[in-house]
């Protein structure tokens, strides 16, 4: 198993993940402001105009994994209606914390929040009209087992959207990103949140993910069909899209 650049034993990555996001919860969404340079959050709006959700009176259902801090809960319940519903699953105890606090104050508009493991959903069969997964899939040790409970969870009809860090295909922009990714980004995270070694591991955790090509070919394997992606902003990040037909 890989943790970043590392070699770790057998079963130790996930132990090694959990700590990651134990360490940087309270921090989670700047992260993704230094890693992106903001952008997340217009990729975020990307990912939610793609799945675009019912706004008239609808029993539509989301899941939201890793969804720790609630940020695709929250742009999903405002675009869509009000009998829309929504749930979120996070492995992290920490970063469910961070969604609780955020929905404190609209307790008749939070999402319901589920602890459990993107490989092993504690939820049944075809229940669910739509799954997302925003910057969480490449910290899954098994990519492939969370892509079959995808499939699992969700309706006959149902649509699988997933928001991840993919691999540059413009030329200069990908040495350029890698410098900053490289250099700047565990720099920022040590001066941020007093923790450099964890964004170093997220970083390379990005460069040892499938890029958009292989990515996709696992999303059809997993059974799912029509499966395209988008590249946003030149490739450093991309949303891939699949429908259980």
């Amino acid at each position: 198993e890989q943790f970043g650049f590392t070699a770790v034993g057998e079963g130790q990555r996930q132990k090694l993940v959990n700590q990651v996001f134990a360490r940087v919860a309270s921090r989670y969404d700047l992260m993704n402001d230094l890693m992106s340079g903001g952008l997340h959050r217009l990729w975020k709006d990307d990912l939610i105009n793609w799945l675009a959700p019912p706004r008239t009176p609808n029993d539509f259902h989301l899941l939201d994994v890793a969804g720790g801090t609630g940020d695709i809960a929250a742009r999903f319940l405002k675009a869509a209606g009000d009998d829309e519903c929504c749930t979120i699953c996070d492995i992290s105890p920490e970063m469910l914390k961070v969604a609780q606090k955020r929905f404190s104050d609209t307790p008749a508009h939070a999402p319901r929040i589920v602890s459990g493991d993107a490989a092993n959903l504690p939820l049944p069969d075809e229940t669910m009209d739509a799954y997302t997964i925003a910057f969480g899939i490449r910290n899954v040790t098994e990519i492939d087992k969370a892509l079959s409970e995808a499939y699992r969870v969700l309706k006959t009809g149902g649509r699988f959207l997933c928001l991840e860090f993919s691999h540059v295909d413009v030329p200069l922009l990908d040495t350029i990103y890698d410098q900053y990714s490289f250099k700047a980004i565990p720099v920022l995270g040590g001066l941020v949140a007093g923790d450099s070694e964890s964004y170093k591991y997220l970083v390379e955790s990005i460069r040892n993910f499938p890029d958009q090509e292989d990515f996709s070919t696992m999303i059809g394997d997993a059974g799912f069909a029509q499966v395209r992606y988008r590249n946003l902003t030149g490739g450093i990040a991309a949303i891939h899209s699949g429908w259980k037909l």
